[in-house]
């Protein structure tokens, strides 16, 4: 794998989960450089992912999921990385699978999007999830031309035509799926799913969950019909994230 690889791993609370995962990562993508987003947690989180190897960024409370993301990609376009792939912190994520990404991006694919339900059994979640994900799957292949099963994975890479694309100030702070993938379309950009294996969460938190749901449901579906208007603000820069320095 390329040295110029940065694997960035958003975390909240995930002490006695993180270290683990840094080392599968190490073991089974040796030429992958770690980044662990530590998004305010009041537990261990950041010593154990430092322990473990990986280089720790962290927030001082916290932010959502989507701003830890946003958080790992400007230090990917500071670093000057070619490309960058993404993982949970919880377990879900098999490492195995990120040479398959790799492989994605090699082919020429800006997003490679890895999927738990193509060709396999995908882990068990609540009827809510289920039923959102086929309908966001159902908005999400309508608006890109071609079928994306699971809008919401957060098992991904990207090219460095999409990095260019999603350092911005416009990234959103809590739930980048569905709306993220349209408009990597919408710029140009190749989205392709691949097959990946995902397991249970070991522990942790889903932001999935309870009155989060509705709220995700609500969100997502707005952003999506508005997609056709939204316009950037013209009242501050494209990209001023991106051009703080390290």
């Amino acid at each position: 794998m390329s040295p110029s690889t940065l694997l960035v791993i958003p975390a909240y609370s995930e002490s006695g989960r993180v270290g683990d995962v840094v080392r599968a990562v190490q073991e089974n993508a040796p030429g992958v450089d770690v980044l662990v987003v530590d998004d305010g947690s009041p537990d261990s989180t950041a010593a154990e992912a430092r322990a473990a190897g990986a280089r720790v960024l962290r927030h001082p409370f916290n932010m959502g999921y989507g701003t830890a993301l946003h958080s790992g990609y400007c230090a990917a376009m500071r670093g000057g990385y070619d490309r960058v792939l993404q993982m949970d912190a919880d377990g879900q994520h098999d490492p195995k699978m990120l040479r398959h990404l790799v492989a994605e991006l090699d082919r020429g694919t800006d997003i490679a999007l890895g999927s738990r339900y193509i060709g396999r059994q995908a882990p068990r979640s609540s009827l809510a999830r289920r039923v959102g994900t086929r309908f966001f799957s159902w908005i999400a292949s309508g608006w890109i031309g071609a079928r994306i099963t699971d809008p919401t994975s957060g098992f991904q890479g990207l090219s460095r035509r999409a990095l260019e694309s999603v350092v911005n100030d416009g990234f959103p702070e809590d739930y980048p799926d569905a709306d993220v993938l349209v408009q990597h379309h919408l710029r140009g950009l190749v989205v392709r799913e691949i097959p990946v294996l995902m397991h249970e969460r070991i522990g942790g938190l889903s932001m999935h969950r309870g009155a989060r749901i509705a709220y995700y449901g609500y969100k997502m579906l707005l952003t999506l019909l508005l997609m056709p208007i939204r316009r950037p603000t013209p009242l501050r820069s494209a990209d001023t994230v991106a051009r703080t320095s390290a």
